[in-house]
């Protein structure tokens, strides 16, 4: 029998959350600078307020998951909010659950810290994650605009 622990990422785990966000940007056809993956690995493992924070999905000690998360104010509600920012599951293990123990696991962690609302975003293509998203978030009627310079 597998056994999954969903866990923080930790300072000596870069070699694999890198290779996992690797493909995880690959997936959305990104490349990113070296300086970025270390500020990001940073963040993560860091003990800063309003800083990122890191899961990783570990199965059979292998790690085989990742989600990204930052709780924010909001002007809508007194409690921050939380953004699930990156999700991802190795593809030799999607449809085993791992996404969906990732997602529960940042709920989990919203809900300790009164967090009334975990958000995210994903690609109107990304079909196989919106099958698990509808299953077990509400799919709202925003549209997304955004300039970059």
């Amino acid at each position: 029998m597998s056994r999954l622990v969903i866990r923080p990422v930790a300072t000596d785990d870069e070699a694999a959350w890198r290779s996992l966000w690797t493909a995880y940007l690959a997936f959305y056809e990104t490349v990113l600078p070296e300086d970025v993956y270390r500020s990001t690995f940073t963040r993560l493992t860091g003990d800063g307020a309003n800083e990122f924070a890191g899961l990783l999905a570990v199965l059979d000690g292998k790690p085989v998951g990742l989600a990204h998360y930052l709780f924010h104010r909001s002007c809508w509600t007194i409690n921050n909010v939380c953004y699930l920012q990156d999700l991802y599951a190795d593809p030799q293990v999607r449809g085993t659950g791992i996404g969906r123990a990732l997602i529960e696991a940042v709920y989990a962690r919203a809900a300790e810290v009164g967090t009334p609302e975990v958000y995210w975003m994903t690609q109107e293509f990304n079909a196989t994650a919106r099958r698990l998203y509808d299953r077990i978030a509400e799919k709202t009627p925003f549209i997304i605009y955004q300039k970059n310079r």
